[in-house]
């Protein structure tokens, strides 16, 4: 059965355009069900039915795997076997019935507003002697807060995404979808800072990336949380770890500040509106909290 599967994989980053990771996510989860398939006496891809796929994912259950991840696992099962039947590999579709468990929905960790500018503070004040590492720091993080962006869109943009006059910058993100976000001047100001202390780190295969790492390569994705989680770190007082708290801090904040849900959307690149609205839980929760504590009578 490798061959559909790996048929599969190809529609997924040649006709999906997923990442080189969703592609493996997908072939892990995929690998794990064709393999208890067999073991269960399929042959074929036409062997596998709903009862096979049910106790296959029973038997995640019982390993104590996540609500997330087994609704991942099926997520990726029903979407291989509906494309096995637009394909011609299946008459029918055997994973229209699997049902999974829902998703325990964690409201996202976010900073508040004076935490944030503590974090931006210290990271300026460890800039003040001019070391490029340093500088580059209060660019990413600044960056990140001002636009929301994923950490892997950060590290992938070029030096030309940028738009200093406009105030902007070309994203491109999951499924190759491009869009324009817009950042402050705190951020203009610090891309300017770093933009002539990247210079010292420039290396031949630099190229045009806009981060670069000690090394002079294009930053990467580990580096970059590294400096999140060191400056949240630095804070002492937030449970907030990684880039994404940053995503939703600064979609909590733009919402608290009077955003429309479909303006936040739009500049987080969500493809459903339904995502975007678990920021919407996430103010209701920030306001009802402080509300408790500052009304006589709450």
């Amino acid at each position: 059965m490798r061959e559909p599967l790996e048929g599969f994989l190809r529609h997924l980053e040649l006709g999906r355009g997923r990442s080189p990771h969703t592609v493996r996510a997908y072939e892990g989860d995929l690998v794990s069900m064709l393999g208890a398939a067999e073991q269960d006496g399929a042959g074929a891809l036409k062997d596998i039915d709903l009862a096979k796929l049910r106790r296959w994912l029973g038997r995640q259950s019982e390993s104590g795997l996540s609500r997330s991840t087994l609704a991942r696992r099926t997520a990726a099962v029903r979407s291989f076997t509906a494309w096995a039947v637009r394909e011609g590999l299946l008459e029918t579709d055997p994973a229209l019935r699997l049902g999974s468990p829902k998703r325990h929905q964690h409201l996202p960790e976010v900073l508040h507003a004076e935490q944030t500018r503590r974090m931006l503070s210290g990271l300026a004040e460890a800039a003040d002697g001019g070391d490029p590492v340093a500088v580059r720091d209060v660019a990413l993080v600044e960056l990140l807060y001002a636009t929301g962006i994923r950490v892997s869109e950060l590290v992938g943009l070029d030096i030309d995404d940028v738009d200093l006059g406009a105030l902007t910058i070309r994203v491109l993100g999951k499924g190759n979808k491009e869009r324009t976000v817009p950042f402050g001047l705190p951020a203009a100001n610090a891309l300017v800072r770093w933009l002539g202390a990247r210079r010292a780190l420039v290396i031949a295969n630099s190229g045009s990336a806009l981060f670069l790492g000690r090394r002079g390569g294009r930053l990467g994705q580990r580096q970059a949380r590294e400096t999140v989680d060191s400056a949240l770190h630095g804070l002492g007082d937030t449970a907030a770890s990684g880039p994404h708290a940053l995503r939703h801090t600064a979609a909590t904040h733009l919402l608290d500040g009077g955003a429309d849900l479909r303006s936040v959307q739009e500049l987080l690149g969500h493809s459903s509106l339904a995502t975007t609205q678990l920021y919407t839980h996430v103010s209701v929760e920030r306001l009802r909290s402080s509300y408790v504590q500052a009304h006589p009578r709450a």
